[in-house]
């Protein structure tokens, strides 16, 4: 009997350890089909793919770039991008919940808040917490002043940090000023009084009346840009997207000193300083009279396109070019100018779908990306094969800045450099030099005269990002009508024929917005506004 239970008991031993490797077999093969904690190199032990939807771009990805990051991460990205509008793409995807992995959305669009509400999107903290160092570190209170009402982040932002380089300015061609006596202030970069300006139209009206057989045209801008030409005047009195008083928020006409910029602009128009066709000015035609000699200053952005053409007409090193200037109203001091409204929060927003299986993989590719490390693969290209590193210094390899000159678009393509532009900080690496490589690297003529010329001109906008109604609400009709109304009216005032007629029509337009319940909305904006610095804190 001993001799039976002792072979019974090794029967059944052995039994258990065939259970035992059988189980283990089991789930060392569910392991290998399922996704694998994230590896010692940055990667999964087997491959992923996810799907992203990039409103910017739709290219395949299979350049230098893209294969580096798969190659480190063990990610691949099958890269969504519309033929036609994006945010109705987006909308499309959202009400047949059709969703990618990742999407990259406009931050400032209602869009964001459609995506919040129908629980398509999750929250980060939790993955940034645990995945997410890199991103900590480089965000900093980005992500605190990222967050939903409801105190979670959706979303990462993209282009986020202050962009200290100037934006908006009075281009004014150098050979003109230097013609004209102004040497100096175009060596120095110093700022021009209203008073001064206007003397200098008028200067340049009655020297060349006519240019080639047609008028001459003082300044102008380019149509299409509607909103930069406004802002453009309100950076010279120091004038920002709301008139904020008392903790109060307020449509810009509101203002103490719009009447006075409004009635400049009208007095431009009225003495023939200001091209009466500014506010049709196409971009070809815009262009075509921004490269003859007929124009003396084009306001608003930095006129690329125009510089390029005279350069090719006259020389690289032609005095026949646009220099960025201030213009400053009376009263106003240079550092009080707002020419340069930038958001420290940028202009993206991308964020993990309900769809992804992946949170905890792709959080990590994220953080990746969003590293140091990442910016430079992103905006750099690969090491040792666009750049390398020289006494502990990112130097770009010179066909690099030169493809770039050439051809931006193609070779941003065949690259990869600067084509997948996600997660990206506006500032610098720990070694000083700019994450964006074909921006910031290296500086041209202009750009080195605007940075010097626009200092202190830059501010902050991301208090007054989105202050208004949900869309498709009532109150965002109203708003719609108001912000139609400021606009015609815009235009209305600048082309009054006679200052009576100025004087009518802007007290017609805060009629016409007391009509449509301007009160009501600025209510609004201010509860937003107090409940944004509440939530920032």
């Amino acid at each position: 009997m001993v001799k039976g239970k002792k072979y019974g008991i090794l029967i059944m031993i052995s039994a258990l350890l065939i259970v035992l490797a059988a189980a283990c077999s089991s789930k060392t093969d569910n392991a290998a089909q399922s996704p694998a904690p994230w590896g010692e190199q940055g990667t999964v032990d087997k491959p992923i793919t996810l799907t992203f939807f990039d409103k910017n771009t739709g290219d395949l990805f299979t350049n230098p770039v893209a294969m580096e990051i798969t190659k480190r991460t063990g990610i691949t990205l099958e890269i969504q991008q519309p033929t036609g509008d994006p945010e109705e793409k987006l909308n499309l995807m959202l009400t047949s919940n059709s969703l990618p992995d990742i999407v990259l959305m406009d931050r400032n669009s209602d869009i964001v808040n459609k995506y919040i509400a129908a629980n398509a999107i999750i929250p980060l903290n939790d993955l940034i917490d645990e995945y997410g160092p890199n991103i900590k570190e480089m965000y900093g209170d980005v992500l605190t002043k990222s967050r939903h009402t409801d105190g979670s982040n959706y979303y990462l932002n993209n282009w986020y940090g202050m962009d200290t380089d100037p934006l908006w300015s009075f281009n004014m061609r150098a050979d003109i000023l230097k013609e004209f006596g102004y040497a100096d202030k175009l060596e120095n970069g110093d700022s021009f009084t209203q008073e001064e300006f206007i003397d200098l139209l008028r200067q340049f009206k009655a020297k060349y009346p006519e240019v080639d057989g047609k008028p001459s045209i003082p300044l102008t801008f380019h149509a299409d840009q509607s909103t930069v030409i406004m802002e453009t005047f309100r950076g010279m009195y120091g004038m920002k997207t709301y008139y904020e008083q008392d903790g109060n928020i307020a449509l810009d006409v509101k203002h103490p000193r719009y009447k006075e910029m409004m009635s400049f602009i009208n007095d431009l128009q009225i003495e023939g300083l200001l091209d009466k066709e500014w506010a049709i000015n196409k971009e070809q035609i815009y262009e075509q009279k921004a490269s003859s000699n007929r124009v003396f200053v084009v306001g608003g952005f930095e006129p690329i396109e125009p510089n390029r053409l005279l350069r090719e007409q006259h020389g690289e090193d032609t005095d026949k070019q646009y220099m960025a200037f201030k213009v400053t109203a009376p009263g106003i001091d240079p550092a009080q100018t707002t020419y340069g409204p930038r958001s420290s929060l940028g202009w993206d927003a991308i964020a993990i779908t309900t769809a992804n299986k992946h949170p905890e993989e792709t959080m990590k590719l994220m953080d990746f990306l969003a590293s140091e490390e990442g910016q430079y693969l992103l905006l750099w290209g690969v090491e040792n094969e666009h750049w390398d590193l020289v006494d502990g210094k990112h130097v770009p390899r010179p066909e690099v800045l030169q493809g770039f000159k050439d051809n931006w678009g193609e070779y941003s393509k065949r690259t990869g450099i600067r084509k997948w532009v996600w997660f990206v900080n506006n500032g610098s690496g720990s070694d000083g030099t700019p994450y964006d490589l074909v921006a910031k690297y290296e500086r041209n003529k202009y750009n080195e005269h605007a940075i010097k010329s626009m200092k202190d001109s830059n501010w902050d906008t991301a208090i007054y990002n989105n202050l208004g109604p949900a869309g498709g609400t009532p109150d965002a009709l109203t708003e719609q009508k108001l912000k139609d109304l400021t606009s015609q009216g815009f235009t209305k005032l600048a082309y009054a024929e006679t200052k009576d007629e100025f004087e009518q029509l802007h007290t017609k337009l805060l009629s016409d917005l007391e009509a449509n319940k301007v009160a009501q909305i600025e209510q609004l904006y201010t509860e937003n506004y107090k409940k944004r610095l509440e939530l920032w804190k």
